[in-house]
């Protein structure tokens, strides 16, 4: 089996892998971000450059760089390769690059955006983004629609993942939606306005990194740090019936498939179970759903934390805002783990 070295990290791995699954089995800061790339969807990968890396080593036989950042989503791994990720400069400043031109058409409406608190684009944006935009050009703009009673489409936010055709492509029956035209006027659209109507549409919602596909039964109801995660289960025909209910007291005010620590769905919902089932009673309660303890979702819980690295962190937002002061978490922090 091949092996290869991460930032500084060896592993083996099967024939066939690529930089970036090699990456996900060594887990932590080597991993690179990906917004198109799902493990679950055959040829996804390869449209947002996100996850691109630095070969400084294309294998032992050929030892020479490779000549420019490559996607690891898409590169397979050769023994003896050698990839940077964090350990190099040139490359972060490559995908801060590759930030700024997601966010060129991107609107900043964060604070009315219900992904907020669970989007990959602000997380992305928040570790590699600029404060300013360099862009003087008009922004293209979208009408929002609804495709399907169920989801609403706001393609202004759109990233053109292709996550969303992918599941329409390899999970429902006869896909009406795709991507229209081509370069800056391309767009997520439905086929002579049909609606979206199938039993497994609403997975788009959860395999979309940006607020472009949203849930119309939880548009502007609550926040998801102000709600409570838990995994539930029921009997479904249709499907493992295995979910998270985002609940306030009593009230299920959503329901999405469960996704691993990659922001991955880890097994598909049918839209009965997403939409048809608000009620505590239609559910058997697992418990509280475990989140990272980075998430805005944990709603300041502290436990496990690396003090040192909080501290360092704090210290960063602190820098990127001028001095400005922000709240003091990490005293909080400690007062937590002393408990």
């Amino acid at each position: 089996m091949p092996k290869v070295t991460i930032d500084n990290i060896e592993i083996e791995v099967p024939e066939g892998t690529t930089i970036l699954q090699a990456a996900r089995m060594i887990g932590g800061d080597v991993v690179p971000p990906a917004m198109c790339y799902y493990s679950n969807l055959k040829t996804s990968g390869g449209y947002c450059r996100t996850c691109i890396v630095k070969v400084s080593q294309a294998s032992a036989k050929d030892p020479r760089p490779m000549p420019k950042p490559v996607a690891s989503c898409r590169t397979f791994v050769q023994d003896g390769m050698v990839v940077q990720n964090t350990t190099s400069p040139e490359l972060l400043e490559a995908r801060k690059g590759v930030v700024e031109f997601l966010l060129i058409n991107h609107p900043l409406d964060c604070p009315i955006c219900d992904q907020a608190g669970e989007c990959d684009l602000q997380n992305l944006a928040y570790e590699h983004g600029a404060a300013k935009t360099r862009y003087d050009f008009e922004r293209r703009t979208f009408e929002k629609i609804d495709i399907g009673n169920k989801i609403k489409l706001h393609m202004t936010r759109c990233i053109l993942c292709y996550r969303c055709v992918k599941v329409a492509d390899q999970l429902t029956d006869g896909r009406v939606h795709g991507v229209m035209n081509r370069g800056d006027v391309s767009e997520i659209s439905t086929y002579i306005q049909n609606a979206v109507e199938n039993d497994f549409s609403g997975n788009m919602i959860d395999v979309c990194p940006v607020g472009a596909l949203t849930d119309n039964t939880f548009r502007f109801k609550s926040r998801v740090w102000f709600t409570n995660p838990l995994d539930a289960h029921r009997a479904c025909t249709k499907c493992t019936g295995k979910v998270v209910l985002w609940t306030k007291g009593n009230e299920v005010l959503r329901v999405s498939a469960r996704k691993d620590k990659y922001a991955e769905v880890e097994e598909w919902i049918c839209n009965d179970c997403r939409f048809e089932h608000k009620n505590m009673e239609d559910w058997n309660v697992e418990g509280a759903r475990k989140t990272a303890h980075d998430s805005v979702i944990s709603q300041n819980h502290y436990e496990n934390i690396d003090l040192q690295k909080l501290k360092l962190e704090i210290n960063r937002q602190i820098k990127h805002q001028g001095g400005k002061k922000i709240k003091e978490v990490y005293t909080q922090a400690q007062i937590e783990n002393k408990k």
